[in-house]
Protein backbone atom coordinates (compact mmCIF):
# COMPACT_ATOMS: atom_id res chain seq x y z
CA UNK A 1 0.00 0.00 0.00
CA UNK A 2 1.28 3.49 -1.00
CA UNK A 3 2.18 5.62 1.22
CA UNK A 4 1.90 9.65 1.89
CA UNK A 5 5.64 9.52 1.27
CA UNK A 6 6.17 7.34 -1.56
CA UNK A 7 3.96 8.39 -4.18
CA UNK A 8 3.85 11.94 -6.69
CA UNK A 9 1.94 14.00 -4.85
CA UNK A 10 -0.44 16.43 -7.02
CA UNK A 11 -3.22 16.88 -5.09
CA UNK A 12 -3.20 19.50 -2.63
CA UNK A 13 -5.55 20.44 0.60
CA UNK A 14 -5.43 24.38 2.04
CA UNK A 15 -7.10 25.48 5.15
CA UNK A 16 -7.26 28.18 7.26
CA UNK A 17 -6.66 28.55 10.75
CA UNK A 18 -6.00 31.10 13.99
CA UNK A 19 -2.54 32.22 14.46
CA UNK A 20 -2.63 30.32 17.77
CA UNK A 21 -3.10 26.97 16.13
CA UNK A 22 -0.45 27.84 13.29
CA UNK A 23 1.95 28.61 16.03
CA UNK A 24 0.75 24.95 18.03
CA UNK A 25 1.47 23.02 14.73
CA UNK A 26 4.73 24.47 14.18
CA UNK A 27 5.79 24.15 17.47
CA UNK A 28 4.65 20.03 18.00
CA UNK A 29 6.33 20.05 13.34
CA UNK A 30 9.29 21.60 15.20
CA UNK A 31 9.10 19.22 17.99
CA UNK A 32 8.78 16.14 15.38
CA UNK A 33 11.51 17.05 13.84
CA UNK A 34 9.24 17.20 10.90
CA UNK A 35 7.95 20.10 8.38
CA UNK A 36 4.49 21.58 9.17
CA UNK A 37 3.22 19.74 6.27
CA UNK A 38 4.47 16.28 7.05
CA UNK A 39 3.35 16.44 10.83
CA UNK A 40 -0.25 17.67 9.09
CA UNK A 41 -0.63 14.94 6.76
CA UNK A 42 0.67 12.46 8.62
CA UNK A 43 -1.64 13.08 11.79
CA UNK A 44 -4.27 13.86 9.42
CA UNK A 45 -4.33 10.78 7.05
CA UNK A 46 -3.90 8.97 10.75
CA UNK A 47 -7.21 10.40 11.94
CA UNK A 48 -8.79 9.76 8.61
CA UNK A 49 -7.96 6.41 8.28
CA UNK A 50 -9.49 5.39 12.20
CA UNK A 51 -12.53 7.73 11.09
CA UNK A 52 -13.08 5.38 7.69
CA UNK A 53 -12.50 2.21 9.99
CA UNK A 54 -14.84 2.67 13.09
CA UNK A 55 -17.45 3.45 10.14
CA UNK A 56 -16.47 0.33 7.59
CA UNK A 57 -16.58 -2.00 10.52
CA UNK A 58 -18.93 -3.90 12.10
CA UNK A 59 -18.50 -3.59 16.21
CA UNK A 60 -21.19 -6.46 17.91
CA UNK A 61 -21.62 -7.32 20.89
CA UNK A 62 -22.19 -11.13 21.30
CA UNK A 63 -26.30 -11.59 21.05
CA UNK A 64 -25.62 -9.28 18.06
CA UNK A 65 -22.88 -11.36 16.55
CA UNK A 66 -25.31 -14.75 17.14
CA UNK A 67 -28.30 -13.00 15.78
CA UNK A 68 -26.35 -12.21 12.64
CA UNK A 69 -24.62 -15.93 12.21
CA UNK A 70 -28.36 -17.36 12.92
CA UNK A 71 -29.65 -14.83 9.98
CA UNK A 72 -27.20 -15.93 7.65
CA UNK A 73 -27.59 -19.40 8.22
CA UNK A 74 -31.15 -19.44 8.14
CA UNK A 75 -32.36 -16.58 6.11
CA UNK A 76 -36.07 -16.10 6.29
CA UNK A 77 -37.90 -16.37 2.78
CA UNK A 78 -38.58 -12.65 1.46
CA UNK A 79 -42.22 -11.34 1.99
CA UNK A 80 -44.70 -9.57 -0.20
CA UNK A 81 -43.22 -6.13 0.50
CA UNK A 82 -39.36 -7.36 0.48
CA UNK A 83 -40.70 -8.97 -3.25
CA UNK A 84 -42.25 -5.62 -4.44
CA UNK A 85 -39.12 -3.57 -3.17
CA UNK A 86 -36.63 -6.12 -5.32
CA UNK A 87 -38.80 -5.67 -8.42
CA UNK A 88 -39.12 -1.71 -7.35
CA UNK A 89 -34.57 -1.62 -7.76
CA UNK A 90 -34.45 -3.83 -10.36
CA UNK A 91 -36.42 -1.91 -12.63
CA UNK A 92 -34.92 1.20 -11.06
CA UNK A 93 -31.13 -0.87 -11.99
CA UNK A 94 -32.31 -1.87 -15.59
CA UNK A 95 -33.26 1.98 -16.77
CA UNK A 96 -29.93 2.98 -16.23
Amino acid sequence: MATANSTSKSARIETRVSQEQKKLIERAAAFSGRTVSEFVLTHVEVAAKKVIDEHEKLHLDQVQSRILVDALLAPKKPNKKLKLAMEDYRKQVESR
